[in-house]
């Protein structure tokens, strides 16, 4: 599960820029401003390619109404060199009009997407074209239907795609498609691709990967035959259109999983693993740079425990290198770097309570724990192996805090970040260069490139123009608070008072919650659409403040896994704890407390709107979950294990049993065709809440999913919970 809490609205801005005063003009935010134009939302750049010479990087440019791929200088900012122009891109008498785009890695030849459409959250399908620069000329690739994750072989000699669950090898110069699996049936058998649960929790869909030699093709099938399926029903037409799709829900039966490796000169497949009763996933695969020895990872069913195996392709043995443990669960991440002299690897774990980088042999003997220290590596950008210097960023500073570093071999680390906030970088592929995205809670993003020792080398964007719509507005101030629970735990979180707040008088407060694992609300950056929304709800004389409860990150193993089986119990002890702490404020309302959350905090909201006693006055459940029964496996059971095992761990937090405990005015919204957590949570907790006799607001929105968005339904959306706080609140 992720959140939708924060809408990304860009890579952006400057530094070293006062925010607006809230002396500013007394112009009124309206939901419209936010949802329903584009005025208060920051300019965005769409980051950069790349290059194999590190010193450059293209990017797609609309000139009038067309689109070019240019080369920059990342030294200068300066086009050097036209890659692609329109012209070049006639087809069927037609110019071409291409999405994304993908080099080989000699770069000349260029992959197009084409009429892209997505699938689920990650995945796409597509037409696509491959432009030769040398020849220049312009192939479709394939006339057969749209594919998906075209990738070159190392020479560039080859495409492979997936197209209907069956992979496919096209020849970059004969123009001949090959089958490298037939057995693909939607619904039943996938290769090279994922399935839904895979994609959603795992954060992964192509499944599969070219040897670094090019021989060799490692894919995943997924035998979904036993997992049950779940119907979305999609209304608009004389008879509404049923989608079946296979959705294992905790305690059900998973797609068995087999790791193959196909030999191009051979056309042989040899099967290297299956999942079974011991292993249940295999959530990652890589090669090494050596052609003939793949990696994969695979965890068992609760997992805990991981085992990262390597494969010989010409011996056709496995040796397990490396085994983690944990007493709760273990997150799965990207962070596996193979060294070039095919003796070392790179990797991160929990082991010490936080995550940190470790240096192993390529027989996994530990060799250095390379980061240490009472704070969370937050991501792992990669290694430079010429000058032996890690790039990261973590959670030094302050758990509300982001910031990039370097560290040596050796152990001399360097800050690359300095200001105030979360910083976000995007490394360029030599590690030289890497864009600083950062913010603060009142500062929109701000882009710099820099140098791989942090010097600045120019602003990207500054957002000029948002920053003076912004100054016509008279927003609240925004202030981190902190308090100590009854049991010891010290929770942070965020305040916004009115503009004009008087701590003499006594206001309404509105608590934001999200609570669940992997993200955090309450962190130094700024929320795009939510804050500012936040900020009209402040103009109407509302307090809005938000807690990171136990079970979030950027605080350690303990802090994170204490929820372990018992997952909504100690968030929600929190989340009160938090408003009867918000209730002693003098200029609190203790009477006109509200709470609203989505996805996961949909699912806090509708606990504290019960389990809470009463202290909530009203509240807004946007998409909830309230019966992990309901969840997907992946997700659920590594924080509950099975509903077999631990029957008690889902239900003494399901919102569906405390129904006849709701007190306040509950909102509580879904979308019809939400495949992430289906409308049969809400359906579920309405039938509860009917029996009980209590009394709610339900609506649906039809044909949306998880993030409810398309046209004016944000918009709707938000006017809707505008309306329901100033009601009922």
């Amino acid at each position: 599960m992720q959140s939708h809490i924060k809408t990304i609205v860009s890579i952006l801005l400057l530094a070293h820029l006062p925010f607006l005063s809230i002396n500013a003009q007394d112009e009124m935010l309206q939901v419209e401003d936010i949802y329903g134009s584009s005025k208060l939302f920051a300019r965005t750049i769409g980051g950069f390619n790349s290059m194999r010479n590190d010193d450059f990087y293209t990017s797609t440019e609309t000139i009038g109404k067309e689109k070019y791929i240019i080369q920059y200088s990342f030294s200068t900012g300066k086009a050097v060199d036209t890659i692609l122009r329109p012209a070049q891109l006639f087809a069927f008498k037609e110019a071409l009009e291409f999405g994304s785009y993908l080099f080989s890695d000699d770069e000349r030849k260029i992959l197009l997407s084409v009429n892209s459409e997505s699938i689920y959250r990650h995945s796409t399908k597509e037409d696509y074209y491959l432009f030769d620069r040398d020849n220049n000329k312009l192939f479709k690739v394939t006339n057969h239907g749209k594919s998906m994750y075209g990738t070159f072989s190392p020479d560039g000699s080859k495409l492979a795609y997936v197209r209907d669950n069956n992979l496919y090898v096209w020849d970059t110069n004969s123009k001949v498609e090959k089958a490298i699996t037939t057995d693909g049936i939607k619904n039943k058998i996938i290769n090279g691709a994922t399935d839904w649960v895979y994609e959603e929790e795992f954060s992964m869909d192509v499944a599969f990967g070219w040897s670094a030699d090019g021989n060799n093709i490692a894919y995943y099938q997924f035998n979904e035959s036993d997992v049950k399926e779940f119907n979305l029903t999609t209304y608009g037409e004389l008879y509404p259109k049923e989608e079946l799709y296979k959705y294992p829900k905790a305690g059900e039966k998973n797609s068995i999983v087999a790791l193959y490796n196909y030999n191009l000169t051979s056309n042989k497949a040899t099967e290297i693993f299956k999942t079974d009763a011991d292993w249940e996933y295999i959530p990652r695969m890589k090669w090494t740079q050596n052609g003939d020895v793949l990696s994969f990872q695979r965890t068992t069913r609760h997992q805990n425990q991981v085992e990262l195996v390597l494969y010989s392709v010409s011996t056709g043995k496995s040796s397990i290198v490396l085994n983690e443990q944990n007493k709760s669960f273990i997150e799965i991440t990207d962070d596996l770097t193979f060294l070039k002299d095919g003796k070392r690897f790179i990797w991160t774990s929990t082991r010490s309570g936080y995550n940190h980088i470790y240096l192993y042999g390529i027989d996994g003997k530990m060799l250095k724990q390379v980061t240490s220290g009472n704070f969370d590596v937050t991501q792992y950008f990669g290694f430079d192996e010429k000058s032996s210097t890690f790039y990261y960023q973590s959670a030094e500073r302050s758990p509300l805090e982001r910031h990039i570093y370097s560290i040596t071999l050796s152990g001399k680390k360097k800050a690359l970040t300095s200001v105030a906030g979360i910083h976000k970088a995007e490394f360029s592929s030599g590690l030289k260069y890497f864009a600083d995205t950062y913010s603060s809670f009142d500062t929109p993003f701000t882009c710099t490139l820099n140098q791989n020792d942090g010097k600045l080398l120019r602003t990207l964007e500054d957002n000029k123009n948002l920053r003076q719509t912004l100054a016509t507005f008279r927003l609240g101030k925004i202030d981190t608070l902190s308090f100590t629970t009854q049991d010891g735990t010290r929770l942070y979180g965020w305040m916004i008072t009115p503009p004009n707040f008087d701590a003499n008088k006594k206001y309404p407060l509105l608590m934001h919650v999200y609570g669940g694992p992997g993200v955090q609300t309450v962190t130094n950056d700024w929320d795009g659409p939510n804050y500012m929304w936040h900020q009209l709800l402040a103009q109407k004389g509302y307090i809005v403040v938000s807690f990171d409860n136990r079970g979030t990150p950027g605080r350690g193993l303990e802090f994170a896994n204490c929820i372990y089986k018992d997952m909504g119990n100690l968030e929600v002890q929190d989340q009160i704890s938090a408003a009867q702490f918000m209730k002693r404020k003098s200029y609190v309302d203790g009477d006109r407390l509200g709470v609203w959350g989505w996805s996961f905090g949909g699912y806090m909201t509708s606990l504290l709107m019960t389990k809470g006693n009463g202290i909530f006055k009203a509240g807004i459940a946007v998409a909830p979950p309230t019966n992990w029964r309901f969840y997907d496996s992946i997700y659920t059971e590594r924080y509950l294990q099975t509903p077999q095992e631990n029957a008690k761990g889902y239900d003494d937090n399901s919102p569906i049993n405390y129904a006849k405990d709701l007190k306040g005015k509950l909102l509580l919204v879904h979308g019809s065709t939400d495949d992430n957590v289906h409308m049969q949570n809400s359906m579920d907790f309405v039938t509860a809440l009917v029996k009980a006799n209590k009394q709610f607001d339900l609506f649906i929105y039809p044909n949306k999913n998880h993030s409810i968005r398309g046209g004016t339904t944000r918009l709707h959306l938000y006017t809707m919970m505008t309306n329901h706080l100033v009601k009922n609140l």
